[in-house]
């Protein structure tokens, strides 16, 4: 059976995981240069290296039908830039995920596959896809709601160590985002983990400055974007995790998982 995934960041590709397991044929659509922090469990770093692997799973950067085809016969998933995800027309999968986690719907019709199903807030079932799948941390993570909409976003990322806030990495200001440490490195408090090369102002001949994003907690770097990527004042540029367990950097999170559970559940229930 085969189904797309709209969105390719690390929840999404915890989605993906679980389906490919259970055995689906699963393409992704991303776009031109994805904003995934969480790079190393994330199938959208296929659209910057051509290739790449989530735990055992490899995903493998598509131009076209064809080459969607002979990657899904070698039993890898294919990511394709589409941001509109028009293939969805032209392959006609029995079902169809957003999980762009744009916390609204940026397209997503109950018409669009036998099987629509959404990811987070900002959808309705019944009105735009079959389900929803709960993405909030708590009692009701990963449920299957088949009447209704998930959870209001809080703007506050769930606890992990005690912390929340202080765990994010936001950009300083925007410009060009150049990365100084590794996902995996060790930081602590106040370590400088990325510069931000100032936006040049009207009638400037050189790059603005150079601003620091610090660490705003001792831990691991968990998530960070790629150099060269264009940011913007306060974007998300990465987190980290005070619990410092490497292995955690590289293996899909219990959040991913649990929201996997739950898509693997609709998807069954809703197209068989």
């Amino acid at each position: 059976m085969l189904v797309v995934i709209k969105g390719a960041g690390d929840l999404a590709s915890g989605i993906a995981l679980r389906l490919f397991h259970a055995g689906f044929d699963i393409v992704m659509t991303e776009i031109a240069a994805p904003l995934s922090v969480r790079r190393t469990v994330s199938f959208s770093q296929a659209v910057y290296d051509g290739r790449c692997c989530v735990e055992d799973v490899c995903g493998q950067l598509a131009g076209n039908e064809a080459e969607i085809k002979e990657i899904l016969e070698e039993k890898r998933i294919p990511v394709l830039i589409d941001p509109g995800a028009v293939i969805v027309k032209r392959i006609r999968p029995a079902a169809l995920l957003d999980a762009i986690m744009a916390k609204r719907n940026t397209g997503t019709a109950l018409s669009d596959a036998p099987a629509v199903i959404a990811v987070g807030p900002g959808f309705t079932a019944g009105v735009d896809c079959h389900a929803v799948i709960e993405t909030q941390r708590g009692h009701t993570l990963g449920r299957v709601i088949t009447a209704g909409s998930a959870l209001p976003n809080t703007g506050v990322p769930g606890d992990i160590g005690g912390y929340t806030v202080e765990r994010l990495l936001r950009s300083p200001a925007a410009g060009i985002f150049e990365a100084l440490a590794s996902i995996g490195d060790q930081v602590k408090k106040g370590d400088a983990v990325a510069l931000v090369r100032g936006a040049l102002a009207e009638g400037d001949k050189i790059p603005g400055d150079k601003i620091p994003m610090e660490a705003g907690i001792d831990g691991i770097v968990r998530g960070l974007l790629p150099s060269g990527i264009t940011v913007t004042k306060g974007m998300k540029a990465g987190d980290i995790d005070p619990r410092c367990e490497r292995s955690h950097c590289f293996t899909v999170s219990d959040k991913a998982l649990a929201i996997g559970g739950g898509a693997l559940e609709a998807v069954l229930r809703f197209s068989a």
